[in-house]
């Protein structure tokens, strides 16, 4: 099997992994939009804001150091235990301290409950932990074990939540069986909370199902080796911490200046954005042990061109295509009616989520030669733009302000990614076709939503045009990858 296909092969595998957990996550949007007041659906959404910061805390860059140093260090068992230990020690010790001063943590985080703030402490303990097995499965090329650990995470969250928001509120008021202890204590008024609580059986379930990766190799812990791990990884700390700012920070700066009921709005809709992050996050579990693995063959930057190229194509027909059926997709996931207002954030949040995954190509450079202080400066520089943008502009023009300023941040990191880039490896980027692919599926995307929505037949021809275009423009790429050129 050629090099790409190979590629494309894992990462539609990875892609399964990605995108049907997020897909069956969006469709438990209607779900809670539908059992939760807007006010209610904002707290579950600012505790996954949390979540994702203590995540990107506690991790500490170790998963994508995991994959430089796995391909680089001829004991691969060091590796995972030095990685292990590092990760373990620091989680205790954030479990410990966290969990001891709950009580008096939990004001500063808004929380209604302490146990709403202790179940997210724990989960993100969990979840830490499964980094490095999940990274070792993926380092390892086991992309059919990985998926199935993710979807029997997302298969448990999902029947625990249905158990709870739809048959124990059915059961209860219809006479149906309910367990005694669970009928005492069910909390109709609050069940927000057995969201957090699927949450945490999930996570912990896939720790212990895991935990065996722990034990396949001889506990042993090098300093030399987790400093240069730290020196690489802490960078990518500060990035990802800049990233979740990027992605998050309007959940928490929404609330104080227009109110919960608008945040919880402006997150449903926010919601419809993530098909692009699906396609993204698919993207990213192949290509990170993907571009280190073949960092050292001799058509490696080619490679990475086509595949940006290729991203590019699939990302920008992703985009017109959900504009097209948009109305449909909101009335499929949302369902009430009060949180159509804030669909004209989804083209925008869309066109974000892809200019992140053309980033995500371009960080290639930055991780190869590493130099991974780049990126940090990257996406510290974009959060800056988008706290700035987001205290600026939301009190003036609302919630469109926070879709603008992610916008606004992912075009800059990716432009300036990309320039830095050609100083310090330089990769043949067919940027005029990528540059001309976005140009015209942002051109149409206006055109369906502001003048054609709801007009199926006008908006499906301008799909049909785009696509039909771009398989002339790229004829002679799709002949070679049929004839297994690549």
């Amino acid at each position: 099997m050629s090099t790409l296909k190979r590629f494309f092969k894992d990462t539609i595998i990875y892609g399964i992994a990605a995108v049907l957990p997020r897909a069956i996550n969006i469709l438990l949007v209607r779900l809670h939009t539908h059992t939760l007041t807007s006010d209610k659906y904002a707290e579950n959404t600012i505790y996954f804001v949390y979540a994702a910061y203590f995540n990107a805390i506690l991790t500490h860059g170790m998963e994508t150091a995991f994959f430089r140093f796995f391909t680089k260090e001829k004991d691969k068992g060091k590796v995972v235990s030095t990685a292990f230990i590092s990760l373990f020690t620091s989680t205790l010790f954030f479990l410990i301290i966290m969990l001891f001063y709950s009580n008096e943590i939990v004001k500063y985080f808004g929380f209604a409950k302490p146990i709403y703030f202790q179940i997210l402490i724990l989960v993100t303990t969990f979840d830490t932990l499964v980094v490095l097995p999940f990274a070792y499965l993926r380092a390892m090329n086991k992309p059919i074990k990985f998926t199935f650990y993710k979807i029997l995470n997302i298969s448990i969250y999902t029947l625990i939540n249905l158990y709870f928001l739809l048959y124990v509120p059915y059961a209860i008021k219809n006479g149906y069986f309910v367990p005694q202890f669970i009928s005492n204590h069910f909390e109709q008024n609050s069940l927000v909370i057995y969201i957090f609580i699927a949450n945490l059986v999930a996570s912990f379930i896939t720790l212990l199902l895991l935990s065996p990766i722990f034990f396949k190799f001889k506990f042993t812990f090098d300093k030399k080796l987790l400093y240069k791990m730290l020196n690489y990884g802490l960078p990518i700390m500060i990035g990802s911490l800049a990233f979740v700012t990027n992605e998050n920070l309007d959940k928490l700066l929404i609330p104080k200046y227009l109110g919960k009921d608008q945040m919880g709005i402006y997150a449903a809709c926010y919601k419809l954005g993530v098909f692009m992050m699906l396609y993204v996050m698919a993207f990213r579990l192949g290509a990170e042990p993907f571009f280190f693995n073949h960092a050292k063959e001799k058509n490696a930057k080619e490679t990475y061109a086509t595949i940006l190229n290729w991203f590019t194509i699939i990302g920008t027909i992703f985009l017109l295509i959900i504009i097209v059926f948009i109305d449909v997709f909101a009335n499929m996931l949302l369902g009430k009616e009060e949180y159509f207002q804030a669909l004209k954030i989804v083209p925008i949040i869309l066109l974000a989520n892809l200019f992140l995954g053309i980033y995500i190509n371009l960080s290639v450079w930055y991780k190869l030669t590493d130099k991974t202080r780049y990126g940090m400066y990257f996406s510290v520089i974009g959060a800056i733009i988008t706290i700035g943008f987001n205290i600026i502009f939301i009190p003036k023009i609302g919630y469109m302000a926070s879709a603008w300023a992610t916008l606004i941040a992912y075009i800059f990191m990716t432009v300036v990614s990309y320039f830095y880039g050609k100083k310090y490896y330089t990769i043949p980027y067919k940027i005029k076709n990528i540059a001309l692919y976005l140009f015209l599926s942002t051109g149409f995307t206006y055109l369906s939503f502001s003048f054609f929505r709801g007009n199926l037949f006008i908006s499906s021809l301008l799909v049909i045009i785009f696509v039909g275009f771009i398989m002339w423009n790229e004829k002679k790429e799709i002949q070679k990858i049929l004839k297994n050129d690549y």
